[in-house]
Protein backbone atom coordinates (compact mmCIF):
# COMPACT_ATOMS: atom_id res chain seq x y z
CA UNK A 1 0.00 0.00 0.00
CA UNK A 2 2.97 2.12 0.72
CA UNK A 3 3.88 2.43 -2.87
CA UNK A 4 0.74 3.07 -3.75
CA UNK A 5 1.03 6.05 -1.97
CA UNK A 6 4.31 6.85 -3.02
CA UNK A 7 3.22 6.84 -6.23
CA UNK A 8 0.32 9.17 -6.04
CA UNK A 9 2.44 11.79 -4.17
CA UNK A 10 5.08 11.50 -7.09
CA UNK A 11 2.19 12.03 -9.15
CA UNK A 12 1.10 14.97 -7.44
CA UNK A 13 4.84 16.36 -8.02
CA UNK A 14 4.26 16.63 -11.50
CA UNK A 15 6.43 13.28 -11.93
CA UNK A 16 5.82 11.49 -15.71
CA UNK A 17 7.63 8.62 -14.99
CA UNK A 18 4.98 7.86 -11.81
CA UNK A 19 2.29 9.21 -14.41
CA UNK A 20 3.81 6.58 -17.16
CA UNK A 21 3.90 3.81 -14.86
CA UNK A 22 0.04 4.39 -13.55
CA UNK A 23 -0.98 4.51 -17.20
CA UNK A 24 0.82 1.13 -18.14
CA UNK A 25 -0.52 -0.43 -14.78
CA UNK A 26 -3.85 0.78 -15.24
CA UNK A 27 -4.85 1.22 -18.86
CA UNK A 28 -5.98 -2.16 -19.84
CA UNK A 29 -7.81 -3.08 -17.13
CA UNK A 30 -10.00 0.10 -17.27
CA UNK A 31 -10.30 -0.57 -21.12
CA UNK A 32 -12.03 -3.94 -20.16
CA UNK A 33 -13.82 -2.47 -17.22
CA UNK A 34 -15.69 0.25 -19.59
CA UNK A 35 -16.58 -2.85 -21.80
CA UNK A 36 -19.12 -3.65 -19.64
CA UNK A 37 -20.61 -0.15 -19.41
CA UNK A 38 -20.24 0.45 -23.61
CA UNK A 39 -19.68 -2.03 -26.19
CA UNK A 40 -17.81 -0.39 -28.19
CA UNK A 41 -13.92 -0.60 -27.20
CA UNK A 42 -12.86 2.25 -29.48
CA UNK A 43 -15.37 4.23 -26.84
CA UNK A 44 -13.88 2.87 -23.98
CA UNK A 45 -10.20 4.12 -24.89
CA UNK A 46 -11.53 7.22 -25.39
CA UNK A 47 -13.06 7.62 -21.82
CA UNK A 48 -9.97 6.42 -20.16
CA UNK A 49 -7.49 8.23 -22.57
CA UNK A 50 -9.56 11.26 -21.02
CA UNK A 51 -9.45 9.73 -17.42
CA UNK A 52 -5.69 9.89 -17.28
CA UNK A 53 -5.53 13.33 -19.14
CA UNK A 54 -7.82 14.32 -16.59
CA UNK A 55 -5.93 13.04 -13.68
CA UNK A 56 -2.96 14.89 -14.96
CA UNK A 57 -4.31 18.02 -15.47
CA UNK A 58 -5.85 17.95 -11.90
CA UNK A 59 -3.02 15.80 -10.30
CA UNK A 60 -2.36 18.31 -7.72
CA UNK A 61 -5.94 18.56 -6.37
CA UNK A 62 -6.08 14.58 -6.96
CA UNK A 63 -7.57 12.94 -3.49
CA UNK A 64 -7.78 9.38 -3.62
CA UNK A 65 -9.73 8.10 -0.65
CA UNK A 66 -9.76 4.56 -1.85
CA UNK A 67 -7.55 2.66 -3.41
CA UNK A 68 -5.77 3.84 -6.79
CA UNK A 69 -7.72 1.25 -9.15
CA UNK A 70 -10.58 2.09 -7.34
CA UNK A 71 -10.80 5.12 -8.23
CA UNK A 72 -9.79 5.08 -11.59
CA UNK A 73 -12.64 2.31 -12.12
CA UNK A 74 -15.29 4.33 -10.74
CA UNK A 75 -13.98 7.39 -12.97
CA UNK A 76 -14.42 5.24 -15.86
CA UNK A 77 -17.79 3.93 -14.67
CA UNK A 78 -18.73 7.15 -13.72
CA UNK A 79 -17.85 8.42 -17.71
CA UNK A 80 -19.60 5.29 -19.35
CA UNK A 81 -22.33 6.16 -17.58
CA UNK A 82 -22.14 9.67 -18.95
CA UNK A 83 -21.80 8.79 -22.22
CA UNK A 84 -24.73 6.37 -22.37
CA UNK A 85 -26.70 9.58 -21.06
CA UNK A 86 -25.57 11.51 -23.64
CA UNK A 87 -25.99 8.95 -26.13
CA UNK A 88 -29.62 8.70 -25.28
CA UNK A 89 -30.26 12.29 -25.60
CA UNK A 90 -28.43 12.37 -29.29
CA UNK A 91 -30.76 9.41 -30.41
CA UNK A 92 -34.06 11.50 -28.66
CA UNK A 93 -32.86 14.55 -31.07
CA UNK A 94 -31.95 12.03 -33.75
CA UNK A 95 -35.86 10.87 -33.37
CA UNK A 96 -37.62 14.41 -33.50
CA UNK A 97 -35.98 14.79 -37.12
CA UNK A 98 -36.66 10.91 -38.05
CA UNK A 99 -40.57 11.37 -37.40
CA UNK A 100 -41.59 14.40 -38.79
CA UNK A 101 -41.88 15.76 -35.65
CA UNK A 102 -43.75 19.36 -36.07
CA UNK A 103 -43.00 22.77 -34.13
CA UNK A 104 -46.01 23.01 -32.59
CA UNK A 105 -45.86 19.59 -30.85
CA UNK A 106 -42.80 20.69 -29.07
CA UNK A 107 -44.04 23.03 -25.56
CA UNK A 108 -41.16 25.29 -24.27
CA UNK A 109 -39.02 27.84 -26.09
CA UNK A 110 -35.63 25.91 -25.56
CA UNK A 111 -36.97 22.89 -27.29
CA UNK A 112 -38.52 24.75 -30.06
CA UNK A 113 -35.36 27.08 -30.69
CA UNK A 114 -33.58 23.36 -30.52
CA UNK A 115 -35.84 21.99 -33.42
CA UNK A 116 -35.77 24.73 -35.36
CA UNK A 117 -31.98 24.74 -35.55
CA UNK A 118 -32.37 20.72 -36.33
CA UNK A 119 -35.24 21.70 -39.44
CA UNK A 120 -32.52 24.25 -40.90
CA UNK A 121 -29.41 20.98 -40.33
CA UNK A 122 -31.51 18.81 -41.61
CA UNK A 123 -32.77 20.90 -44.83
CA UNK A 124 -29.25 21.65 -45.57
CA UNK A 125 -28.37 17.48 -45.64
CA UNK A 126 -31.63 16.62 -47.11
CA UNK A 127 -30.39 19.11 -49.86
CA UNK A 128 -27.17 17.08 -50.08
CA UNK A 129 -28.31 13.53 -50.10
CA UNK A 130 -28.11 11.89 -53.08
CA UNK A 131 -31.53 12.29 -54.87
CA UNK A 132 -32.86 8.44 -54.87
CA UNK A 133 -32.12 8.32 -50.75
CA UNK A 134 -33.36 12.05 -50.79
CA UNK A 135 -36.61 11.03 -52.21
CA UNK A 136 -37.62 7.42 -50.56
CA UNK A 137 -36.68 9.07 -47.30
CA UNK A 138 -39.11 11.83 -48.04
CA UNK A 139 -41.84 10.22 -49.28
CA UNK A 140 -41.66 7.72 -46.50
CA UNK A 141 -41.03 9.73 -43.37
CA UNK A 142 -42.77 13.29 -44.52
CA UNK A 143 -45.37 11.41 -46.68
CA UNK A 144 -46.28 8.24 -44.59
CA UNK A 145 -46.33 5.84 -47.37
CA UNK A 146 -45.35 2.37 -46.30
CA UNK A 147 -42.39 0.86 -48.23
CA UNK A 148 -44.61 -0.95 -50.20
CA UNK A 149 -46.41 2.13 -51.70
CA UNK A 150 -42.65 4.04 -52.54
CA UNK A 151 -41.49 0.88 -54.31
CA UNK A 152 -44.90 1.29 -56.76
CA UNK A 153 -44.53 5.31 -56.59
CA UNK A 154 -40.99 5.34 -58.21
CA UNK A 155 -40.71 1.34 -59.87
CA UNK A 156 -38.48 -0.01 -57.66
CA UNK A 157 -38.14 -3.33 -54.93
CA UNK A 158 -39.24 -2.54 -51.48
CA UNK A 159 -35.99 -3.71 -51.16
CA UNK A 160 -34.17 -1.07 -52.73
CA UNK A 161 -36.36 1.32 -51.04
CA UNK A 162 -35.42 0.02 -47.42
CA UNK A 163 -31.89 0.17 -48.54
CA UNK A 164 -32.20 3.81 -49.96
CA UNK A 165 -34.44 5.21 -46.91
CA UNK A 166 -31.11 2.80 -44.45
CA UNK A 167 -29.05 4.99 -46.34
CA UNK A 168 -30.71 8.24 -46.10
CA UNK A 169 -30.82 7.52 -42.27
CA UNK A 170 -27.36 6.79 -42.14
CA UNK A 171 -26.23 9.82 -44.41
CA UNK A 172 -28.92 12.08 -41.81
CA UNK A 173 -26.83 10.50 -38.22
CA UNK A 174 -23.27 11.45 -40.00
CA UNK A 175 -24.24 14.88 -41.71
CA UNK A 176 -26.06 15.73 -38.28
CA UNK A 177 -24.21 14.07 -35.46
CA UNK A 178 -21.89 17.20 -34.83
CA UNK A 179 -25.40 19.12 -34.69
CA UNK A 180 -26.95 16.73 -32.28
CA UNK A 181 -23.60 16.24 -30.33
CA UNK A 182 -23.51 19.41 -29.26
CA UNK A 183 -27.15 19.99 -28.71
CA UNK A 184 -27.68 17.01 -26.59
CA UNK A 185 -24.43 18.54 -24.51
CA UNK A 186 -26.44 21.79 -24.51
CA UNK A 187 -29.64 19.68 -23.06
CA UNK A 188 -27.76 17.43 -20.68
CA UNK A 189 -26.07 20.17 -19.14
CA UNK A 190 -28.54 22.74 -19.22
CA UNK A 191 -31.28 20.86 -18.13
CA UNK A 192 -34.37 21.56 -21.08
CA UNK A 193 -35.59 18.41 -20.05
Amino acid sequence: MSDEYDLIAALKEGNVQAFSLLFNTYYRDMVLFGGNYLPQQEACEDIVQSIFLKLWHERATLAVETSLKSYLLQAVRNACLDEIRHRHIVLEHESYVLSGLRPDDLADTGNYILYSDLQRHLHRALERMPEVCREAFELNRFEGLKYREIAGKLHVSERTVEVRIGKAIDFLRKYLREFLAAAGWIIFRGGLW
